[in-house]
């Protein structure tokens, strides 16, 4: 700490979390385990982050005095001038509503909104572009199975399994429907490398199982899950898989083909897209036998005074001016990351997420949530922490006024979990491509004085 320095405390209450430094989760010394590396990573070349940095303008700029480090990038990610520029080319040139007008304009969004969803389709390898519904966000994704598909197949008595790892999006929907319906909830819990127990997921799955909801990859634990095989597991007792991949789907390869879910949700604002847009991949039969989840333009066939019946899907769930040029940009986006090459990015951040556990595991006193890295476990480029006796909002506050580092710090929604682990709330460090080894450096650099600040006042 600079001498002279004034710094404004936050005023709320201190709630200190209860942190183990000999947790096995943080052992100093252990030996570095990394995928190996690509072209882009290895000594003497320019990593990708150094290389895709210039794309993003926000990142080039001073905060509270000192160089932006961005480290929340699983709360929404940056967009690179590509983004901007379709947004606003789709502004100036072509504004006008879509699948309405004959006029240019009209057909000329048309044409490019219709275009972004077959983008996203080919992202994600889904088999047709119709399988492919635009929504506001994965949430509004989530919602839209629950009260389309969910009201018409649950009955009392069905089961629907989730970890307590899950993010409020996929927990709050299927309380208030099995409240509806009379669903059960049944909530797996974590194994001994705090990853959600896929065993124990495995043994609840019976006959009473008619849906099973998980997160592809963690955004408190850094923890991935096998999709294929819970996959496999539904299917076997006819169950239905609806996937939140969310923290997958910006950062590597997702092949919903492969995966074989029934249900997968994403957000474009999390793999540098615009906010306001994401999108639900369901398999093209279900879709056909779910009905609209809003009523209104767009989604109809026909309307009569006593009656109306719908489109076919996507446009049955797609009601109302849908946010055009988001989904635009949002195609935008898959272009930037097709690119660079989803399995480039993936391998990229891999070693980044070992970079970053490994530093962290420095700082005195520290609590890493989620699965050691080893040469059988991978954890994505994020770290949920605590330290010893400090509230993470505290230190949230002063690596942003003091460092310009921006980090979360909050439950993440995801309370359930936080109360398993003991702990009101968490600070989190979240990577993405555009990030560099110097970032974690700056970041470790700045936690360091900012522990050192709060322990002086022991």
């Amino acid at each position: 700490m600079m001498e002279g320095v004034v710094v404004k405390l936050p005023s709320f209450p201190f709630l200190y979390p209860t942190v183990s430094p000999s947790s096995p989760n943080c052992r100093l010394g252990f030996r570095r385990f990394s995928a190996p590396l690509s072209a882009a990573v290895k000594e003497g070349s320019v990593s990708l982050g150094h290389s895709t940095r210039p794309d993003f303008p926000i990142l080039h700029q001073k905060v509270n005095g000192s160089n932006l480090v961005y480290l929340d990038n699983a709360a929404t990610s940056q967009k690179p001038t590509a983004v901007l520029k379709a947004l606003q080319d789709y502004y100036e040139t072509y504004n006008s509503n879509v699948h309405r007008g004959i006029h240019y304009l009209s057909a000329k969004a048309t044409d490019e909104y219709e275009l972004a969803r077959k983008k996203v389709a080919a992202f994600i390898n889904a088999s047709d572009s119709t399988e492919i519904v635009f929504t506001r966000n994965a949430t509004e994704a989530i919602n839209l199975v629950a009260y389309s598909w969910g009201l018409s197949n649950l009955r009392p008595g069905n089961e629907i399994i989730l970890s307590i790892a899950e993010h409020h999006s996929a927990i709050v929907p299927w309380q208030i429907v099995a409240k509806i319906t009379g669903a059960i909830l049944r909530f797996v819990s974590l194994d001994e490398n705090e990853v959600p127990d896929v065993e124990e997921l495995r043994g609840m799955i019976s006959e009473r199982t008619k849906l099973v909801v998980v997160h592809h990859v963690s955004n408190v634990l850094g923890s991935v899950l096998p999709i294929e095989d819970i996959v496999i597991w539904a299917h076997a007792v006819g169950a239905k898989v609806l996937v939140d991949a969310c923290q997958s789907v910006p950062h590597m390869v997702v092949d919903v083909q492969g995966l074989d879910a029934d249900f997968l949700v994403a957000s474009s604002h999390k793999m540098c897209g615009p906010t306001g847009v994401g999108f639900l991949f369901g398999k093209s039969n279900l879709l056909l036998d779910m009905p609209p989840f809003l009523g209104g333009g767009e989604m109809i066939s026909d309307v009569f005074l006593d009656h109306s019946t719908y489109a076919e899907p996507p446009s049955r769930f797609e009601a109302g001016t849908p946010a055009i040029g988001e989904a635009i940009g949002l195609g935008a986006a898959i272009d930037y990351l097709s690119g660079i090459g989803m399995q480039k990015i993936h391998d990229y951040e891999m070693e980044l997420a070992n970079y970053l556990y490994e530093k962290l595991c420095s700082v005195p006193n520290i609590r890493i949530y989620g699965p050691k890295p080893s040469d059988n476990i991978h954890r994505a480029a994020l770290c949920s922490f605590n330290v010893e006796n400090i509230h993470p909002t505290d230190l949230a506050t002063f690596l942003d006024q003091q460092h310009g580092v921006a980090i979360r710090s909050g439950h993440h929604c995801a309370q359930p979990l936080h109360r398993h682990l003991g702990v009101n709330a968490s600070a989190r460090a979240s990577l993405h491509f555009y990030n560099t080894r110097e970032d974690v450096d700056e970041f470790i650099r700045s936690l360091d004085d900012t522990v050192s600040f709060f322990n002086s006042f022991k």
